[in-house]
């Protein structure tokens, strides 16, 4: 029961503040947390989107093509999208903060929903309700698009003062939000020594891109010749995936910076003596980004909708029918992008990408288009594409793609592809693919 108090500790603790909404609420003149506010339009369904990232934002699109007569509301707690795909990028200077990060007003405007910039602070589903600082929104079907926590508690347990002082001094920069801007100041402040970099334990985040991330500095501090090198700490046995593409990056251009630690499975933190201990042995930091173990985000545990293993333990991710996208205990309520839960036990989970959070947005909002027409759902199955660089000048990139299909028993079956060989051609592919994403979700 601590641990879970943890897990839902009040709004007030949650990362970034909540600004002005994006549009006029409608409510009584004494606003408290049991108005209810936004009242319908129309005579469609409500649909309320939680979460304005890659999966949010491409499924309020796609719902207000599909049910024109749909009244769709999108819940977000920042005031601009940041794009987590090509952030690494923006880390270094490749791109600009114009690139990564975008007006949300746009694609609301231009495709007709609401979007409400504000915290959702808990549901109550047996009314259809969702909770937010602004006050109670009714809806019909409830999409949760939140993404990820960082699991600090795996750490620390309940040490806040631990917790907010790993947080702020060495930022993960994996939800977007103000650790971003910290992040890439630390890089900037960076003059040499020792950076440790702590990777998530599967499944997590976009899985290439921590290496990518690891190639990036590699190059700003060869580039800039900075007497630094990076050390990852990879819990996993080897690196994965773009194994050899990461492995010839390694050695072919850093060999003198980036140091690969394997099966270095965090055991013990301490962030004020920047000391490390792990199953490959203890280590000593100058600085470090410190990635915690990702979960599904708050929101899935507010709604008490994150699954149990056999031991009836939190798995950390959401309960959730893994062809149809909804939850288990509650088919109303439907999960896209880095929350979900898992889908085969061939190999896990989805990767928690911008691409595949695209894609289910897309599969989601037809989904439920078909149930509003009183239409059997069919099942469909997305891909995933990731682009990533590991050499700044020239820029060179690799990428991985994975492609699905169901097996004559029903299994929900993964094949990857690994492009291990670093080319230009990969950057034009990558910034080309990023460009029609956002066309897709952001009206661009």
């Amino acid at each position: 029961m601590q641990r879970r108090h943890f897990l839902i500790r009040p709004p007030a603790l949650a990362l970034g503040a909540v600004a002005a909404p994006s549009l006029a609420l409608a409510a009584p003149a004494v606003i408290t947390r049991d108005s209810r506010i936004l009242p319908r339009e129309g005579k469609g369904p409500r649909i309320v989107i939680c979460g304005g990232g890659w999966g949010g934002l491409t499924a309020a699109r796609y719902l207000r093509e599909l049910i024109p007569q749909a009244d769709v509301v999108l819940l977000e707690r920042n005031a601009s999208f940041w794009s987590g795909p090509m952030s690494n990028k923006w880390l270094v200077d490749i791109v600009n903060t114009d690139f990564v990060n975008r007006d949300m007003l746009r694609p609301a405007n231009r495709y007709g929903y609401k979007l409400l910039q504000t915290e959702v602070i808990g549901f109550e589903r047996d009314q259809k309700l969702v909770r937010t600082a602004h006050g109670l929104i009714e809806y019909d079907f409830l999409i949760l698009s939140g993404g990820i926590r960082n699991a600090y508690d795996a750490w620390f347990g309940n040490d806040q003062r631990a917790i907010d002082y790993t947080r702020t001094h060495f930022p993960s920069a994996y939800i977007p939000n103000q650790e971003m801007l910290a992040l890439k100041q630390k890089l900037q402040d960076f003059k040499g020594g020792t950076m440790v970099m702590t990777l998530p334990p599967p499944p997590h985040r976009c899985p290439p891109s921590p290496y990518e991330r690891a190639c990036l500095i590699a190059w700003h501090i060869k580039k800039h010749k900075i007497p630094g090198k990076v050390l990852i700490l990879d819990p996993k046995p080897k690196i994965a995936p773009i194994g050899v593409g990461y492995k010839q990056a390694f050695e072919e251009l850093y060999p003198d910076i980036i140091t690969h630690v394997p099966n270095a499975r965090v055991q013990e933190v301490d962030p004020f003596n920047k000391r490390i201990k792990t199953a490959a042995g203890d280590f000593q930091f100058d600085d470090a980004i410190l990635m915690p173990p990702h979960q599904a985000a708050d929101m899935v545990w507010h709604a008490g909708l994150i699954g149990k293993d056999a031991a009836g333990k939190p798995t950390g991710w959401a309960d959730m029918h893994p062809r149809l996208y909804h939850a288990h205990g509650d088919d109303r309520v439907y999960f896209v992008g880095d929350l979900m839960g898992p889908i085969s036990d061939q190999f896990g989970h989805y990767p928690k990408s911008g691409h595949v959070a695209n894609y289910v947005g897309k599969i989601v909002a037809r989904n439920i288009a078909q149930r509003v027409a009183g239409q059997e759902v069919t099942p469909l199955l997305p891909d995933n594409l990731c682009y990533m660089m590991v050499n700044g000048d020239p820029q060179e990139e690799i990428s991985v793609k994975f492609e699905y299909e169901v097996d004559p028993t029903g299994k929900v079956i993964q094949t990857q592809i690994d492009m291990d060989v670093r080319t230009s051609d990969l950057v034009k592919e990558d910034f080309a693919w990023i460009q029609g994403k956002f066309h897709d979700f952001l009206a661009l």
